[in-house]
């Protein structure tokens, strides 16, 4: 469908033709990123418009529709403002500062007819929370405004805080309700440095009882004094240290191509899904193979089978921590271990693409998940945690390899890092940002771990049993702004006579249940034989 007679350059952007996931025709919007002159014919590389990058791929002339072509448009040489060529562009930051002037001055001013309202606290609440992106939810409850509720969770907006009737709830009678304004006050986390009174009891509690439906149960969230969090409950942006900051990969061109076609680790023939800064001369190769035991890249199969013959490795270098069946895990360090930790970085960025590289591996500790056969430890997976992290991350970087997914390994990495958080005597949560695939294997975990603690709640001499959310966070080791925002995402909180509740409904009850079946794969702490060590001592790295 090419036209030979029209040029196609980088930045063209044109319908590409490609199959969906039922095998049908579609014609997505692409853009074309590189162009390369093979014998005989060109090859385009494209990005599929609002697709992952993942799908990108080299295609033929033939599958361009050169009908719906758009040429990338010239920027202007001369800046513009107001519409007047030749005048300097305004900054942001004086924008915004003589607009708060402006503001300020028709507030003090004395008013001759209409005043405008002076500027107010929940107006910047409200513009700091719509700065948030998805894939980092907001981990604090909603207002008790109606209005502030529909501007800072629009998401929540419908089904989030809806007010159940006086007689699904009669029991709710015998309790003491409380103000809102108490309410929202213990159930955001606090500023550092502001003590506030606290009101009584330990923090915020959840109490439940069985309906008169047997599947379906409510908690009730009661308010209790203060916890002292550090954080204050809004994420920061992406901070600039430890192994991922923010994604700059964009601004190169090369980088946002994928460079190896092809990756044979043992048994398995990997296709990589985002660039690696594999060295420039094993780009070219069809194939670059991987030792699956040490993960050294080599250019060709008979120097992997020389190379075989000298390497000693049947597992991962390190200190084997878990064995439970055929699942091991081993504990490597980055600085004794410089090599194999660069070489699993490299194999990790092929399928992470919020991950930036760093060959400076000494602060990183790696934790290798295996597969045990006859012919030894085959990787599964891996996650990696900083040795002293100010934020209490308990992951930085976090993977399943391709042939493993969807087979329940990714939630044992993640259970398995709490685990060790757990030892630790820590809550942790893993660094910002996640991936697609990342964000749904952590929503899912935090899902069905709280939800499990939820539902195993028994009374105790008649009454009924209650639990609170720091009582979460510390069985878990899940941090408590994720117990909350998991608490949102599921739009289990409700509003109810000056007081927040949880209600479980027989579709959660149920859902919960089939995917507890479908969960095989669980850590037995029994099986963890681990002892932290203190990397505040320099001399330990």
């Amino acid at each position: 469908m090419a036209d030979h007679s029209v040029e196609i350059t980088e930045g063209c952007r044109l319908p590409v033709l490609r199959k969906n996931q039922e095998n049908e025709d579609e014609w997505p919007l692409a853009e074309i990123l590189s162009v390369k002159d093979n014998p005989g014919k060109k090859l385009y590389y494209v990005h599929y418009i609002d697709f992952n990058k993942r799908l990108d791929e080299w295609v033929t002339p033939d599958r361009l529709d050169i009908k719906k072509l758009q040429f990338p448009k010239k920027e202007a040489k001369t800046p513009m403002k107001n519409g007047l060529p030749g005048s300097r562009p305004s900054s942001p930051e004086r924008d915004v500062k003589k607009s708060l002037d402006l503001h300020v001055q028709s507030a003090s001013a004395p008013s001759r007819g209409k005043t405008l309202p002076t500027p107010k606290r929940k107006a910047e609440s409200v513009s700091l929370a719509t700065q948030v992106t998805a894939a980092t939810p907001v981990p604090s409850l909603p207002s008790s405004a109606e209005a502030s509720q529909a501007s800072v969770y629009p998401a929540m907006r419908d089904t989030s805080f809806s007010i159940k009737s006086r007689d699904e709830h009669e029991p709710l009678t015998s309790l003491t309700t409380n103000g809102t304004t108490s309410i929202q006050r213990h159930l955001i986390p606090p500023q550092p440095g502001r003590k506030r009174k606290s009101c009584g009891g330990t923090d915020e509690m959840v109490k439940m009882f069985q309906n008169n439906s047997p599947r379906c149960s409510t908690v009730y969230l009661l308010p209790g004094e203060d916890s002292q969090d550090s954080s204050d409950g809004i994420p920061s942006a992406p901070r600039m240290t430890g192994s991922l900051v923010s994604d700059r990969s964009h601004d190169d061109i090369v980088t946002r191509m994928k460079n190896i076609d092809c990756i044979e680790l043992g048994r398995h023939r990997l296709k990589p899904w985002y660039f690696s800064p594999y060295p420039q001369e094993l780009t070219s190769l069809p194939i670059l193979y991987l030792c699956e035991f040490c993960l050294k890249y080599l250019k060709s199969l008979k120097c992997l089978q020389r190379h075989l013959t000298k390497c000693n490795l049947r597992h991962p270098p390190g200190n084997e921590i878990y064995r439970k069946g055929t699942i091991s895990f081993f504990e490597i360090d980055g600085r004794k271990n410089k090599a194999y930790s660069q070489n699993l970085c490299l194999l990790a960025k092929c399928f992470l693409d919020h991950k930036t590289l760093y060959y400076d591996t000494d602060p990183f500790l790696f934790y290798v998940m295996t597969e045990y056969d006859s012919k030894g430890f085959h990787i599964v997976g891996y996650f990696s945690k900083e040795k002293e992290s100010t934020e209490d991350y308990n992951v930085a970087c976090i993977l399943t390899l391709p042939p493993y997914q969807r087979r329940g390994y990714g939630k044992l990495l993640i259970e398995f890092s709490y685990e060790l958080s757990k030892v630790e005597g820590k809550t942790g949560t893993p660094e910002k940002p996640l991936s697609d695939l990342g964000l749904l294997s952590y929503r899912s975990y935090w899902s069905q771990t709280i939800l499990e603690i939820l539902m195993d709640l028994k009374s105790e001499n008649g009454e009924r049993p209650q639990i609170t959310i720091n009582e979460i966070s510390e069985i878990t080791s899940v941090k408590k702004e994720d117990v909350i925002s998991t608490l949102q995402y599921l739009n289990l909180i409700n509003y109810y006579k000056g007081q927040y509740i949880l209600t479980l409904s027989e579709d959660i009850v149920e859902g919960h249940e089939r995917a507890m079946q479908k969960r095989h794969l669980r850590i037995d702490p029994k099986c963890l034989h681990f002892t932290p060590k203190d990397w505040s001592k320099r001399g330990k790295w």
